[in-house]
Formats: C-alpha cells, structure tokens, sequence
C-alpha cells in the first residue's frame, strides 16, 4: 500500500484505486459496449444523402462506426464522411479531417477551424502534421494545469473563485484534491503505458464517477459541479500563445490542397468578420443552433457581394457526435452529447430554415457534390 501526504491528509493507494484507474484508461470494449456501438437508437431509412464532416471517432474503432452507419441510413446512395479528431488527422474511405485549435489574434480568442483533405494529398504533410502534434499536447498540458490548480498553493485564488462561485466547503474540497492526488500519482507512475489521448481533462470527470458506489451520487455530482467550475477557470487562464494562429493554419492547409471550414461560429462572431479564406461556416451545430437562419443569411449576402468568378462560401451543418461518449455506462452520459450522431442534422428539413437554405441555394446533395469537387479537384 503507498501512501500519499497531502497537507493534513494522508491518502492511500489501494488496489481499488489501481482498479478504478485500469477502468477509466482501458481501451478494451466489452460486448455490451460494441453492442451498444453498432445499433444506433434511430434508423433513418429515407435520408438518401449523408453529409457527415463535423464528428469525433476519439477511440472508437472505424469499422464499429461504419456499421453503425451503415444501419442508421440503409438506404443512403450520396455520402461525404470525414472524422474531425482534435489536433489528430483521421481517414475514412479516402478523405481525412482534424478540428484544430488556434488563435485569432484579431479578436484575441481560441477558435477551432475544420481541416479536410483527399488523403493522397498528404503523404508529404511534415509542417502541418508537426503543427497539429504540437497543439495535440495542449490538452494534456491543460490536464496538468488542471491538477495543478486543485493541488498546488500556488493556485489558491483559483479554488477560491471555484468555491465561491459554487459554494463548495472545505470538506468537499479536501475530498477532492484527496482523490486527485491519488489520480496524479497514478498518472505519473502508469502515463507510458496509456494512450496519449486520454490525457484530456475529461480524466478527472471518469475518475470520480468511479466513486459513486462508494460515497454515493450526491457527494461526486458536487465534486463534478466544483470540477467544472475550476476547469472553466484553468481553460481562461491558459496562454494563448501556445496555438499556431488561424491565419498560420489557413495557410499550411491551403499548401497542402486542404479545405476549411468554421464550426459553430456563434460562439466567436467576430470570426464572421475576421475574412479567413474558408470555404465555408457551420450555420447548425447541436450546440451553435440559436442563429441557424441567421447565419444562412450571413453567407448568402457575403456570396451575393462577391466578385464574379470569386469561390462562394458554403454552408454546413455539422452532428458534432462524440463517439467515446457512447461507450459509457448510459447512467452516467452526458445526454446532450451521447444524443447526437454522426449525419443527424434535422436542420436541414427543418421548414422554417428551410425557406432561407433555399434561398441561399443550399441544402445537403449540393454541399456534398460541390464540397468533393473542392476536395478532389
């Protein structure tokens, strides 16, 4: 048994911990989980065009995605799949996309930007592979910050604000930096032997889960309430200096004959304004829908202002789906994100966006046939 001090507290690690820590690391899918993974809840038997460029595998195996899929529309005879990893290039039937994280110095934000490539263009991708391997690690350097935060004095005014903010008391929030300090050896003692992409701040979360037969949900659904709060402040307080610039990212993608579009722009308008060259917006996202008809309206005014000859703008909608999400224990998903799947974008046919994507001559079979043309051309 080792024993870790921590202040006035002694925590233990015990095989408990050592199991729990193997159960939020496994990459191992029980039959329940690939069960779970390959029957979707809803089967879309009429949706012939499937537009799907906007979603996350994480560490869920492409060929359990594509049954899934391939059951959620049977009858699908038009197709544009490309997965977006964060800061990690993926490939599906000959295209591959990454969601990188960046800066706009213009408005002084971290923004993602949506990069798509035919896959045969990137076999000589040394500049832009380096530039998304080096942004990859800011998550798990936010994960540091994030324990650190909970554990150093240095960080105290942090916990402060977090406490105030959700008015957790000094026994919860010993209780957690107990916990975390026990999660923080672990790290350190196993960190060679897990996939670099578990190292997120997601770790923390599927940690304490693992708590809840032991002290029950009331006391870990607090924890996670703190939790959230103390992230939000880590995530303000990371520099963003460490991201390569939008304009940087635009430039390596156009080298390499790459395609680009903005996600969820409502949640950083004055990227509307910032004059990337993009190919297009998301005007619809599970959780960017506020302004659909809006942001339609947006591009179609900037298409009608451009030169003749100019590349228009295109718009997309993008499902956002987690597929990581889904291999939870279904009691403890976040509903909101285990809801969405790849392709399912029902503002499409949504009759009141509807008028304005006719309008802007937009709608799922154009988006695809001229979207592979940019990409294949």
């Amino acid at each position: 048994m080792i024993e870790l001090k921590l202040g006035s507290e002694d925590t233990e690690i015990t095989a408990d911990n050592l199991s729990r820590w193997r159960q939020i690391t496994s990459r191992e899918l029980s039959p329940e989980q690939i069960e779970r993974l390959i029957t979707p809840p809803q089967v879309y038997p009429d949706q012939e065009e499937l537009l799907a460029v906007h979603w996350h595998p994480e560490f869920v195996p492409m060929d359990l995605i594509r049954r899934r899929i391939n059951t959620a529309f049977p009858n699908r005879s038009l197709e544009l799949i490309i997965p977006t990893q964060h800061n990690s290039i993926l490939e599906y039937d000959g295209f591959s996309g990454v969601e990188i994280d960046c800066y706009a110095p213009e408005f002084n934000r971290k923004v993602q930007l949506l990069a798509h490539f035919r896959t045969s263009r990137l076999k000589e991708a040394h500049t832009l592979n380096e530039m998304i391997n080096h942004t990859f690690e800011y998550r798990s350097r936010q994960l540091y910050d994030f324990i650190d935060t909970l554990l150093e004095p240095e960080y105290a005014t942090r916990l402060q604000e977090a406490a105030v903010e959700t008015g957790a008391d000094e026994d919860m929030i010993r209780f957690t930096k107990n916990h975390t300090a026990k999660l923080k050896w672990m790290l350190d003692e196993y960190k060679a032997e897990i996939p670099s992409e578990i190292l997120r701040n997601k770790l923390l979360r599927d940690y304490f889960n693992t708590l809840r037969n032991q002290f029950g949900d009331k006391l870990v659904d607090r924890v996670h309430v703190f939790l959230r709060s103390v992230k939000r402040i880590v995530k303000r307080e990371f520099t963003l200096e460490y991201f390569y610039t939008a304009r940087e990212v635009v430039e390596e993608v156009r080298s390499m004959g790459g395609c680009l579009v903005i996600p969820h722009p409502e949640q950083f308008w004055p990227i509307l304004l910032a004059n990337f060259d993009v190919d297009g917006y998301e005007v619809w996202n599970p959780q960017s829908r506020e302004y659909t008809e809006f942001l339609v309206s947006v591009v179609d005014r900037q298409n009608r202002s451009r030169c003749r000859g100019e590349q228009s703008l295109m718009i997309f909608m993008g499902d956002d789906c987690h597929m990581g999400e889904k291999v939870r224990d279904p009691a403890l998903q976040e509903p909101e994100k285990a809801g969405r799947e790849i392709g399912v974008q029902p503002a499409w046919d949504d009759q009141s966006i509807k008028r304005s994507l006719v309008t802007a001559n937009a709608n799922r079979r154009s988006t695809i046939e001229e979207y592979r043309a940019r990409l294949t051309g």
